[in-house]
């Protein structure tokens, strides 16, 4: 029986609820979020300064043994450079630089000397575009003291987590999500499955719930399975052997243009689980922040209801 999805007349009220309650997370906790991940990115950004002689001697050695320190790089010049203008301006392999971003690699079947060769290209670019405004001791003969080293670190690390600041947010705000679900769960006698025990979402037993559980489903055409991953699968204490547990993605937004880019991501989940495993799916969403009417009916359509999580207690309407 549908919860919210059918209760279009309540929409505009719970939209205003549901943007106060994300705006007061965001205030109070939001840069708290930010500065804890500033300060781990700032000692990454420190330790690469170390590896590179402080952005004055950038070796292919160096970005062979530690690969993962290209983002720094390219944030240490000015301007600081996207990935693809440094794809462009080096005119090295996009494959070798979205390893090293997004796999924290280097190409497993690049020759090392084809490597080393187009990472001395990069080298290159940084040491010539490198911000004298941040690194001020590149061209002069004194060495970076200490808290010039450390201010550098700062800016770069400022760059960084400016590029990624909406991941940043959105993370923290889904572990808080989770946990608010967990805490309601437990106050009702639900047990969450132990890590790692390897326990199939269809198998698990009455009062039980997991948090992002992987879910296998079949790709168009039937023949190749993939897992896709739940945020909440919880099995209700009345279930019985057979039963599908009930689905639950944790979901939030600062705005509304956001939300209506990434809307068709829950649409494809749940065909795929229905393709899968039939109507009987009850897949469903989570929500916080800022989702309007036109997000709200774009999921009623597809079947898809929801909880806010300003009315926690509707989970109790799933027959949870």
């Amino acid at each position: 029986m549908p919860v919210n999805l059918d209760k279009p007349q309540k929409w505009k009220a719970d939209i205003a609820q549901s943007v106060d309650m994300y705006n007061e997370w965001f205030m109070k906790f939001a840069p708290q979020a930010f500065r804890t991940t500033r300060i781990q990115t700032t000692k990454d950004v420190e330790a690469a300064l170390h590896a590179t002689a402080n952005i004055t001697d950038v070796q292919p050695a160096v970005m062979r043994k530690h690969p993962e320190i290209l983002p720094t790089l390219r944030m240490s010049t000015c301007p600081p450079l996207a990935v693809d203008r440094l794809i462009g301006l080096s005119r090295v392999s996009k494959n070798l630089v979205k390893s090293m971003e997004l796999g924290k690699k280097l190409p497993a079947r690049m020759p090392v000397t084809e490597i080393d060769l187009q990472l001395a290209k990069i080298a290159a670019i940084v040491e010539k575009m490198a911000d004298p405004d941040i690194f001020v001791w590149l061209g002069r003969n004194e060495p970076p003291s200490e808290t010039e080293i450390h201010r550098a670190a700062t800016i770069v690390a400022d760059r960084l987590c400016g590029a990624v600041a909406n991941p940043i947010i959105r993370n923290a705000q889904e572990k808080r999500q989770l946990a608010a679900v967990k805490a309601w769960l437990e106050a009702r006698g639900y047990k969450q499955l132990p890590a790692g025990e390897g326990t199939r979402f269809d198998a698990m037993p009455p009062g039980a719930f997991s948090f992002r559980m992987n879910v296998p489903v079949k790709l168009e055409g039937g023949v190749q399975s993939v897992n896709i991953p739940v945020d909440a699968v919880i099995m209700p204490k009345t279930s019985t052997l057979g039963e599908f547990p009930v689905f639950f993605e944790a979901k939030s937004a600062g705005d509304f243009t956001n939300t209506n880019k990434r809307r068709k991501e829950e649409a494809v989940k749940m065909a795929q689980l229905r393709s899968t495993y039939g109507n009987k799916v009850q897949f469903n969403l989570f929500l916080c922040g800022y989702f309007d009417s036109g997000y709200l009916g774009y999921e009623a359509a597809e079947a898809i209801d929801w909880v806010w999580e300003h009315r926690i207690d509707d989970l109790a309407l799933f027959g949870i």
